[in-house]
């Protein structure tokens, strides 16, 4: 196999097409995925001076037999961002290697190991039918507005962040610069909510969000969306 580099509306030098086959060792990506099929990088660059600390954008992607494996990244200049894309590409190719491995080394637990191996799971009593919350003894508490029984395992984070509106091209870009699989976002024609998010290969989707009076009036708890396919 070997890694195919080639530029988009930019010429790649052979200096860091070397300096590519340097920085991603194949051997060592192989040992993490031996399924490997194809490696391509490509490099662009940005031509809005406003953008000059992340005018060069390198993408790595890595095709093999199970999910496909991108990363990339902006920076300053070609071989920074090339540091940092291979970066992401190494954690994410250890993630998924890990995921496999752990998969591999489980075993199925039976009905009466439950208990013991996930917190708050209900228990039966001497008739055979679930114990009550009291029999338990589980407690409730309060998280963030939400109550929760035992130990959970709900984890609640909240997270409130300032956001300038943006076009649909924009929060696609700030999506595979941050690596994430979905990026919520202020749509700058509708001053709506809006979510993009990664589908197959390289389609993405986009859920808006619209206030519905009606609704909210029926049911003014009840609000949100979820992602489809």
């Amino acid at each position: 196999m070997d890694i195919v580099v080639k530029g988009r509306k930019t010429e790649v030098p052979e200096r860091f097409r070397k300096h590519v086959a340097e920085k991603l060792k194949l051997e060592k990506i192989q040992k993490l995925d031996g399924k490997v099929i194809s490696l391509d990088v490509e490099v662009s660059k940005e031509p809005n001076p406003r953008q000059a600390d992340r005018s060069d954008r390198v993408e790595i992607t890595l095709r093999s037999r199970g999910p496909v494996i991108r990363a990339e990244a902006a920076a300053s200049d070609p071989y920074a961002a090339l540091d940092l894309a291979a970066e992401k590409l190494d954690a994410r190719l250890r993630k998924q290697h890990d995921k496999r491995f752990s998969r591999r080394g489980a075993r199925r637990i039976s009905a009466a190991e439950v208990p013991h191996h996930v917190p708050g799971a209900a228990t039966l009593n001497g008739t055979g039918s679930t114990a009550s919350q009291d029999e338990q003894g589980v407690p409730t508490k309060k998280i963030g507005s939400l109550e929760v029984q035992g130990d959970g395992p709900l984890v609640v984070r909240e997270k409130t962040h300032a956001a300038a509106p943006m076009t649909l091209d924009q929060a696609l870009y700030e999506m595979e610069l941050v690596g994430h699989d979905f990026y919520l976002f202020i749509d700058s024609e509708t001053k709506e909510p809006s979510v993009v998010y990664r589908r197959h290969a390289y389609d993405y989707g986009v859920i808006h969000l619209q206030t519905d009076t009606m609704v909210t009036q029926a049911h003014p708890t009840e609000a949100g969306g979820a992602l489809g396919g």
